[in-house]
């Protein structure tokens, strides 16, 4: 996410972000779900806040070399406020499937969010407590940028999703304002589309060495404006169908750093889920950080494949709901 997710802690110099998570601990996955989950790995054959660092806008070196849609990379006009307001308004979807579905994808930070520190820095209620509005995402040490890569595989999880039929939301697009949306008004986005599903993408910034992504699921929070405790099951569904066929289809490990193994870790501190009354995750797709796993991030075939497989798991759990 930047880690962690669209909550995050402020920017600061150019470095490895990221302050001890507050992680509530990896949910404890049942001994056959975590089987599942290797299963459709090896089966298949395919083999969040922290600190950010508020680089630069990314040099075209670090863009990917496969079509689908790309990133524009340029903020918006739109007012200073921040507000989805100026947000995508949804596209229908065709025929397919997932006709009469909604997905919201929620593209974690924002190009211009490292120009609008105050404003980011805003303390906004989440329902355990108040949090930075947003923060800055992270960035490779090449300068491909947090936001700019999320936003790319929005664009193509979205046609992906669009092919199938659904109808398809995003919480911030090429022209969307200079900043934000603030984490609290990225789950009210997909709680006013009554989203059957929504997904925060994100990419984590974690210390080199730190290999492979993870899937965020909400923990029951009944706090203040949060309640989680109708989301937890079917969000837990979402993201372990997410993560197996993510793994499947990108050949990415779950992490080493957090999980214990099983590519999905339990949170009840991040505003985007505590606040969301839909089925909704987060993912950390690699560690920018990481040698290994940036030049994976910045490769447009493997974004696309990326975007497959969260797609699938998309697909298929809104097939069996």
């Amino acid at each position: 996410m930047s880690y962690v997710g669209p909550d995050f802690d402020p920017p600061q110099p150019r470095r490895p972000r990221r302050r001890p998570l507050t992680v509530a601990l990896a949910a404890l996955v049942p001994g056959a779900l975590l089987a599942w989950v290797v299963y459709e790995a090896v089966g298949g054959g395919g083999g969040a806040d922290r600190t950010a660092s508020p680089a630069p806008a990314p040099r075209g070196s670090a863009v990917s070399s496969a079509p689908a849609s790309s990133p524009s990379g340029k903020t918006g006009s739109g007012g200073g406020d921040g507000k989805a307001s100026g947000s995508p308004s949804a596209r229908p979807g065709g025929s397919g499937p997932l006709k009469g579905k909604v997905v919201v994808i929620d593209p974690g930070h924002n190009p211009g969010n490292f120009r609008h520190t105050a404003e980011i820095n805003r303390p906004v209620d989440i329902g355990t407590n108040r949090k930075e509005c947003d923060t800055t995402g992270t960035s490779t040490n090449d300068g491909y940028t947090e936001a700019r890569f999320t936003l790319d595989v929005a664009h193509r999880l979205r046609d992906l999703l669009e092919g199938q039929g659904a109808t398809v939301r995003l919480t911030r697009d090429g022209d969307s304002p200079a900043w934000g949306p603030c984490v609290d008004e990225r789950a009210r986005i997909g709680n006013t589309a009554r989203a059957d599903a929504a997904i925060s993408i994100h990419a984590d910034g974690s210390a080199p060495g730190d290999r492979g992504f993870h899937v965020i699921l909400p923990g029951s929070v009944h706090a203040g404006a949060a309640d989680t405790r109708a989301i937890v099951g079917p969000s837990h569904d979402l993201g372990v169908r997410i993560a197996g066929d993510f793994l499947r289809e990108t050949g990415e490990p779950p992490s080493n750093y957090l999980g214990d193994g099983t590519g999905l870790v339990t949170r009840t501190d991040l505003g985007g889920l505590n606040l969301s009354t839909v089925p909704k995750v987060f993912i950390e797709c690699g560690n920018m950080r990481d040698s290994k796993d940036a030049a994976l991030l910045t490769s447009g075939a493997w974004r696309q494949r990326a975007a497959q497989g969260i797609s699938e798991g998309i697909v298929s759990f809104l097939r069996a709901s």
